[in-house]
């Protein structure tokens, strides 16, 4: 995705929840993991190298909630019903990602009008850039069978223009969801590195995306993982703005309870596990 992600940095975010998806995996089965991340300085795609122990007493208990949200977890990028006790709630999402050294910001209501057209922006940049517009024909191809978003993932052009914040991807084949859709009402969140893009700090800030994702999903609540507005320096500023000019932002999460009427979505391809780890000894 050179056109969408030309530093490579949602490579590290995607790599970086991949990790965390493997530690508490891991731990839910009562094995601690030790983690070096870049173990190799020369080698930037050797992302992290991890041992295992045996877990302390009553980590795999606290971990299995959060283990078993992994298989349900998916992007839902319909409109949501606001999270109820979202004050509670922030505060727990907050102490989630402390581990993991990055920033944790909630858009403000009034703010959100602003970051609309920040997405709007971001999309009225994007028409006129046909590598981008390649890449997101590709990646949302019907045709496809392996990586990319399924056709059963994507709204229709109605429905999409019920979420202010989404990305703009090509229209589906067919309509795949209902058009008497409400606003939005989700929440939503910007994780941001504290200084640059180093690759180190955007891996932890993918693992700390894993741990709201799961946080998210064992509570009951959908996600929505938005990278749009930070792939653009143009926007990617305003969204900084919007958190009080603290850190680099690295993604948005919109956050909120799927609408009753709305079932579960099919899940997304994945890569085989092969092409991701590699067991020695």
């Amino acid at each position: 995705m050179n056109a969408a992600d030309p530093e490579g940095r949602e490579i590290y975010l995607s790599c970086g929840a991949a990790l965390d998806h493997l530690t508490v995996a891991m731990a839910a089965f009562g094995w601690e993991a030790n983690v070096q991340r870049f173990p190799d300085p020369d080698d930037p795609l050797h992302v992290a190298a991890v041992t295992f122990d045996s877990a302390p007493p009553g980590m795999a208990a606290d971990s299995r909630a959060h283990a078993l949200a992994i298989g349900r977890r998916y992007t839902d990028r319909r409109p949501f019903e606001a999270p109820a006790d979202w004050a509670r709630f922030e505060v727990l999402l907050r102490q989630t990602v402390i581990p993991h050294h990055v920033m944790f910001d909630t858009v403000l209501d009034n703010a959100r009008p602003t970051l609309a057209t920040v997405s709007r922006l971001t999309a009225t940049i994007r028409t006129n850039d046909p590598s981008y517009r390649a890449e997101m024909n590709w990646w949302t191809s019907p045709f496809a069978s392996g990586d990319g978003v399924p056709q059963s993932a994507l709204l229709s052009v109605e429905a999409a223009g019920h979420i202010d914040v989404g990305r703009r991807f090509p229209s589906p084949y067919a309509a795949t969801h209902a058009e008497d859709v409400e606003v939005d009402r989700s929440k939503i969140v910007v994780l941001s590195t504290h200084h640059e893009d180093a690759r180190l700090d955007v891996l932890r800030c993918g693992e700390a995306l894993s741990a709201v994702l799961l946080q998210c999903t064992a509570s009951g609540l959908a996600t929505c993982t938005l990278t749009h507005m930070t792939e653009l320096a143009q926007s990617r500023e305003i969204v900084r703005e919007l958190t009080g000019q603290r850190g680099m932002p690295q993604l948005l999460i919109r956050i909120g309870y799927p609408r009753p009427a709305d079932a579960a979505l099919a899940a997304t391809p994945r890569r085989p596990l092969a092409d991701v780890l590699e067991r020695r000894g």
